[in-house]
């Protein structure tokens, strides 16, 4: 059910980024939307540390970003360990810009030795269309 909404969500954030000229289906990769579901499992006994963190670089990302479109944590009800972040990005170079910036860097060398493990697939979008019904970012 999760992986359902997810998909749904990252579906209409994309029409949306699309009906607003942010993302161009006809450019090159380079300036292609990246969009991630980040999997995460935190070691228990770093769990409040880490959400500290993580809900951080998250509200830095987005309000001093303007290539991140949306970095969305979540935690899983079943397991607290289990995270999952939402990542979409305007471009492989905002990507690659945010990977630099001192918020990300402070997560990234903070967070090391609390994350189990970590998986980023790249996600496509299905209904491109639908998205400009919920997400909009200037």
């Amino acid at each position: 059910m999760l992986r359902f909404v997810i998909t749904s969500i990252i579906t209409m954030l994309t029409s949306t980024l699309l009906a607003q000229g942010v993302v161009n289906v006809n450019s090159q990769n380079s300036d292609k939307m990246i969009v991630r579901i980040a999997e995460i499992e935190v070691h228990p006994q770093y769990l409040a540390e880490y959400l500290e963190f993580a809900n951080e670089v998250d509200r830095l990302s987005v309000e001093r970003e303007p290539g991140v479109i949306c970095l969305f944590p979540m935690q899983s009800a079943d397991n607290p360990t289990q995270i999952r972040i939402l990542e979409i990005y305007a471009s492989d170079a905002a990507y690659q810009a945010h990977l630099k910036t001192d918020h990300f860097l402070k997560y990234k060398q903070g967070t090391l030795h609390m994350v189990k493990s970590l998986n980023l697939p790249t996600m496509q979008p299905l209904d491109e269309e639908t998205m400009k019904l919920i997400f909009k970012k200037k």
